[in-house]
């Protein structure tokens, strides 16, 4: 398949996307599976699993030299984005889907020569599919997201915040974000990285904002946030590395330079 019918690869992702979302949901009641990795709260489930495998088989059959970067294990060794490399969280948010059976999602972003040029994220639970093609605008559904509101005060900003970085944070001084909370008008948390994403690119949140993430947590998510005019760097305002965990924040550009110079990079450690 040659990189220039990018529509077929976004038609095709895209109809895999949905299929693995409808078997979820199939099959959302049924026993689970649960183990765990890192830590006690870090979770893995057999549909964890299932559903990378299911990407796997089906990116490998249709795109041979195609590579993937995913979470549960079926994925290629990657050292450069050269080429093209599908980036697959199977189930972001595994919490919630253990915990909630909701707020949870596929997230699937493709990269070609380390450009990002497709992105989903598809809310399986509520049936929302978040989209974007480089150039193209990002949609929810079928519908057309807004560009960011560039006119956006500080004060007024709702940020979305893992809330145990507000109170043991190795990078920054805790009370330098507890500042940062109380001086937006709120936060909020989601507990999928992914949707975070979307709500940003969607305009309901106005930055998301974790220390730690993994390439797959974010992928889609930049590719559609770029697409509304918002920005994604780390928390200190460099570019993200796709190849390694690292903070991350993605926000509407007119209170990057608040949360960056005022906030994080007054308060590193």
């Amino acid at each position: 398949m040659n990189w220039d019918d990018r529509e077929t690869i976004y038609q095709q992702a895209k109809g895999w996307v949905l299929e693995a979302g409808k078997e979820i949901r199939d099959n959302i009641s049924d026993p689970l599976t649960v183990t765990t990795k890192s830590n006690p709260n870090d979770l893995v489930t057999t549909m964890d699993s299932d559903t990378e495998y299911f990407f796997m088989t089906r990116i490998k059959e249709t795109f041979p030299d195609h590579r993937i970067i995913s979470e549960e294990g079926y994925g290629d060794e990657v050292s450069a984005l050269d080429g093209t490399v599908w980036i697959i969280d199977p189930i972001d948010g595994t919490m919630n889907f253990v915990h909630q059976k909701r707020n949870f999602a596929i997230s699937v972003g493709i990269y070609h020569d380390g450009i990002g040029e497709i992105g989903l994220i598809y809310d399986v639970m509520a049936d929302v599919l978040y989209s974007a093609k480089k150039g193209e605008g990002a949609y929810r559904n079928e519908k057309g997201l807004l560009p960011l509101n560039k006119h956006k005060h500080f004060k007024e900003a709702i940020l979305s915040l893992n809330h145990f970085w507000l109170c043991e944070n190795r990078l920054v001084n805790e009370t330098v974000m507890q500042n940062l909370v109380k001086t937006v008008r709120g936060t909020r948390t989601y507990g999928s990285a992914a949707l975070e994403f979307a709500a940003v690119a969607e305009g309901i949140m106005d930055g998301y904002m974790t220390m730690e993430l993994a390439p797959w947590d974010i992928a889609a998510g930049i590719i559609i946030v770029d697409e509304v005019g918002g920005n994604t760097m780390n928390a200190f305002g460099d570019s993200v590395n796709l190849l390694q965990k690292g903070s991350v924040l993605t926000c509407n550009p007119a209170i990057q330079e608040n949360i960056v110079e005022d906030y994080i990079k007054k308060g590193r450690k």
